[in-house]
């Protein structure tokens, strides 16, 4: 934030140094006033701003003067004018470029350069005031972000595991409905994590378009694939459903019929592998820093995880209908939470 804010101001002093000391140009005032408002978070988007911006000075300008010309008032300009440029400002496609064109009319009209002359000048200093913009930051450290996924992908595990070593000490020694709703927020604010991944890779992708310096500059390892934004995805997908259940199945009148002890300790037990499973350094393909762990560890672990769920699974045959109805749904969701975090080998 800082860089792109010294970035701009420098634009603009750029910008001023150009058109108001050294062209003593009419319209100075507008390349600088460009020019700071197109140091944009990434290059991708400072090209954007400035066509977008162009259009709508160009737009706000045309229809001011064309209005003075007509009109021959100030008032009577305003009032034809701004709520078309208003309208036209608050057009999706302009983004926040829009509020240039009501601004701009009312500059034109407010100080009566209506001109030829005036119209010219003031959109030629305006395109040269978006180029030095434009330019500076795509030339001066364009900015690259990579930091927000690298970190969204190391508190995945990280709060994941937490969260199911927290589950399973608690279906260790009995849970209630109050401890299952507090597993369901916890679970749903890893939803969070997941969605701002998604718009932190977003963020990346897009300032690695038009950045001519990226490859130059030294923004550590290269990031994981982006298969692992999806994998986190389901896996935090399915402990929601888990926690969700859980919820169902606790309190004074649950919707499912709560599962007997026996089957919480092996639900335990799977949590228990499942946590492990999520750990950072036992996931050396998952890892953000590039760190690689012993597979046979991961295999040990995944094969007794497997084998825990499938002592989870044989207790579904022994209960009744209602009890067997929600302990499959335990079932099935732990299951899919394994298969997420490491399919299933068949020797398991």
């Amino acid at each position: 934030m800082a860089v792109q804010s010294l970035k701009a101001a420098g634009a603009a002093v750029l910008a001023w140094a150009l058109t108001g000391w050294w062209w003593d140009a009419p319209m100075a005032l507008m390349a600088p006033w460009a020019a700071v408002a197109l140091v944009q978070s990434t290059v991708y988007r400072s090209v954007l701003s400035g066509l977008q911006q162009m259009a709508v000075i160009a737009i706000g300008t045309v229809l001011a003067a064309t209005a003075a010309a007509f009109t021959g008032n100030t008032m009577a300009a305003m009032v034809l004018v701004l709520p078309v440029t208003v309208l036209l400002g608050n057009w999706a496609r302009f983004g926040q470029q829009g509020i240039y064109a009501p601004t701009t009319a009312l500059f034109v009209l407010a100080y009566g350069s209506s001109s030829y002359a005036d119209v010219g000048h003031r959109l030629l200093e305006t395109l040269v005031g978006a180029l030095i913009g434009i330019g500076v930051n795509a030339l001066v450290l364009p900015p690259v972000h990579l930091r927000d996924v690298r970190e969204r992908l190391e508190r995945l595990p990280r709060e994941s595991a937490s969260l199911l070593h927290t589950m399973a000490s608690g279906m260790a020694s009995g849970y209630d409905r109050s401890d299952a709703e507090t597993w369901h927020d916890r679970a749903r604010r890893l939803s969070d994590i997941v969605t701002g991944l998604h718009n932190a890779r977003d963020w990346t992708q897009e300032s690695y378009r038009f950045n001519p310096g990226h490859r130059l500059r030294r923004n550590g390892p290269a990031l994981p694939s982006q298969d692992l934004d999806s994998a986190w995805d389901r896996v935090v997908h399915h402990v929601i459903s888990l926690t969700r259940l859980l919820v169902e199945a606790a309190g004074g009148q649950p919707s499912l019929r709560p599962p007997p002890g026996s089957a919480l300790e092996q639900l335990s037990e799977v949590l228990h592998h499942a946590a492990d499973l999520c750990l950072p350094e036992r996931l050396p393909a998952q890892s953000a820093r590039g760190v690689t762990g012993p597979p046979a560890e991961r295999g040990r672990l995944s094969a007794e995880a497997w084998r825990a769920h499938r002592r989870l699974k044989s207790q579904v045959l022994t209960h009744d209908s209602e009890t067997a109805t929600s302990l499959g749904g335990l079932v099935a969701e732990t299951q899919q939470l394994l298969s997420a975090l490491e399919p299933r080998n068949e020797r398991d």
